[in-house]
């Protein structure tokens, strides 16, 4: 089994090469492109969603609330 110290520094020869290749590029370029493309999209960070799922759930709540409320006050009202 290999040392997780020899697999670090074998990670950061690795990265090391990669940092002075052509590799770096088509990666920097990559990563621009899928941003540019995203950007473009209609898309929302993890956490925003996460948000508005909740005030979505809170809106849910008080709206089940209200309906109890107008029905018990429409049984009210009406003759019986």
């Amino acid at each position: 089994m290999l040392d997780p110290k020899t697999l670090e520094e074998i990670g950061n020869k690795m990265n090391a090469l990669l940092a002075n290749s052509p590799a770096r590029d088509i990666e920097k370029n990559a990563r621009a492109a899928v941003s540019g493309l995203l950007a473009k999209l209609d898309v929302v960070t993890r956490e925003e969603f996460d948000i508005q799922s909740q005030v979505l759930a809170r809106t849910r709540e008080r709206l089940k609330e209200l309906e109890a409320r107008v029905e018990a006050l429409e049984k009210a009202r009406s003759p019986q």
